[in-house]
């Protein structure tokens, strides 16, 4: 028969542990658990850059093939292509809804483009893909004002920092776009670089 040797649970036997004096078992080690952790390989340049690219995609909301049609673009503009890539997906209407404080989450922003609450200069656009350009005015529909994600967007408006390159009016939600936005305005903790790298394979 199988002796006792304390209780099963992991906090006691840790508690029973600390007051016999210690057991490398409950030692920090520097590599992964399991069998294999002392052998798998540090992370490779070819998946900091994929890891950053997918950061960037699910940040923006936006599938493989739309974000490299979106680098393409970007190489064939002038200036770095990294920051010109950024600029294209900051200038997406519903980034820029988003950002001018009307919705809690890109997601949410996409929704009610979508759902075709928006006019920019005045024409209904219903695509959260569709890119703004300097001195847009976007407006939400005159039916769509009452409804409670734009009543909830007025009560809390101030909450969340304007960027520079839009102006909102508090009163009517009207967005103001001054110009398209320089990498310094935009805050997205993403290392646009590791990406052109990696599709310039």
């Amino acid at each position: 028969m199988a002796r006792y040797t304390g209780p099963a649970t992991r906090k006691s036997r840790r508690l029973k542990v600390d007051l016999i004096g210690g057991d490398k078992a409950f030692e920090r080690r520097p590599y992964p658990p399991g069998q294999h952790g002392r052998g798998r390989i540090k992370e490779s340049e070819y998946l900091l850059q994929l890891q950053e690219k997918q950061k960037a995609r699910y940040t923006y909301g936006v599938l493989e093939r739309q974000f490299r049609r979106y680098y393409e673009e970007a190489v064939k503009r002038q200036g770095k292509t990294g920051e010109n890539l950024l600029q294209i997906l900051e200038s997406r209407l519903d980034n820029v809804v988003y950002r001018a404080g009307i919705a809690r989450t890109r997601r949410q922003a996409r929704q009610l483009v979508s759902h075709g609450h928006f006019l920019v200069n005045g024409k209904k656009v219903n695509i959260p893909s569709y890119r703004v350009s300097k001195f847009d005015i976007i407006d939400i529909k005159p039916k769509s004002m009452n409804m409670l994600p734009f009543v909830a967007a007025k009560e809390s408006f101030g909450d969340r920092p304007i960027p520079g390159w839009l102006q909102v009016v508090p009163s009517s939600l009207r967005v103001l776009v001054h110009q398209l936005p320089e990498r310094a305005q935009i805050d997205v903790p993403v290392q646009e670089q590791l990406i052109v790298e990696l599709y310039s394979k």
